[in-house]
């Protein structure tokens, strides 16, 4: 049985952003402050008509562009996202149609919190390695939400990021999946009721036993399941929830500036929940050189973790430039925009 690999990846962030410092003046708080605490300086925020099928629909085309794979060789597709448009409208059969895949497709929306990408990146492997398709497309993509006042405003972001999967003997092989596992419990630190327009979360419990239980228990036993040492990998890449958490688990396990730096994107553009480990990614897959190692691993509220060992089959490639410029919102204009989002 080989491995797959990917083929063509892509990614999509919209063009507006708020500052971290202004929703902490809103509140009456110290910017300075605020932003030292969770180590994000702005986030992303969605246009007034952009939601999770709008991203995801950028980022996957740009994977498949990237790819050179025929729209009508793909026959499976995997979206995760805790903020689909629609309670009963599957994205994935969306995107199979706007994306004219082959309509005897795999389709499924997945959602575990912040994870729900990375389980269809497992998915779309195994479909895969086992021979059943020639190529698929996982998508990580949400419009996150965090209530006005709530600590979760100051990082909840928007984006999409998608990754094409095939053999790793294809031509166009970047980075081939050498190993998977995941870890999962009943972790109660973040969730969301049908009807609900906000999530609620249990504060710091959302770190330990949440995010430092499970990152940690996943990196421990994905090496002692593959025998590799953390100092062999070239880059790493978690979910952020914050531009802290990250940093804390790498310096537990002794890990350099060097492995971090490249997938640590979240400074800019916050917490993009299913996209967020999976845009770490796509940054390091520009950047890193044939034969270089990455480890990534995923956390999802609730709770679990999906990791990943990757191997580089060639050196990466820029994704094309992104030429719409950025364009800064007030809080007023913020609450604007993610006040449609909700308007479903």
């Amino acid at each position: 049985m080989g491995h797959s690999a990917i083929i063509g990846f892509g990614q999509y962030v919209p063009r507006y952003r708020i500052k971290i410092a202004d929703i902490a003046r809103q509140w009456k708080l110290d910017p300075a402050t605020v932003v030292s605490s969770i180590g994000v300086e702005e986030k992303s925020v969605p246009g007034r008509h952009e939601d999770s099928f709008t991203m995801a629909f950028e980022a996957a085309n740009q994977a498949l562009e990237v790819s050179g794979v025929p729209r009508g060789e793909v026959s499976a597709v995997f979206v995760g996202s805790e903020s689909h448009p629609y309670a009963v409208k599957p994205t994935s059969g969306m995107l199979v149609s706007a994306l004219e895949l082959n309509p005897f497709s795999h389709a499924a929306d997945l959602e575990f919190a912040c994870k729900a990408g990375t389980a269809g990146l497992q998915i779309v492997d195994s479909f895969i390695r086992s021979g059943q398709i020639a190529y698929g497309l996982a998508v990580g993509t949400d419009a996150a939400q965090g209530k006005p006042g709530d600590a979760l405003e100051y990082t909840a972001g928007a984006g999409a990021a998608a990754v094409v999967l095939g053999a790793e003997d294809h031509p166009r092989a970047l980075c081939r999946i050498d190993t998977t596992l995941s870890y999962t419990t009943d972790t109660p630190d973040f969730w969301r009721s049908e009807g609900e327009a906000y999530p609620r979360h249990a504060g710091r419990f959302t770190g330990e036993p949440g995010y430092f239980h499970h990152v940690r228990t996943t990196i421990e036993a994905l090496i002692k399941a593959s025998g590799v040492s953390l100092a062999d990998m070239d880059h790493m890449v978690f979910h952020m929830p914050n531009g802290k958490f990250p940093k804390r688990i790498a310096k537990e396990f002794n890990l350099s500036k060097e492995q971090m730096q490249t997938g640590l994107v979240v400074s800019a553009i916050g917490n993009t929940y299913s996209a967020s480990s999976l845009i770490g990614l796509t940054a390091i897959l520009q950047k890193a050189k044939k034969g270089e190692r990455i480890l990534l691993v995923s956390y999802g509220s609730g709770a679990g973790c999906d990791a990943f060992l990757m191997t580089m089959l060639k050196s990466g490639a820029p994704l094309p430039r992104d030429e719409r410029g950025t364009l800064y919102l007030g809080y007023s204009e913020y609450l604007e925009h993610t006040g449609a989002l909700f308007a479903h």
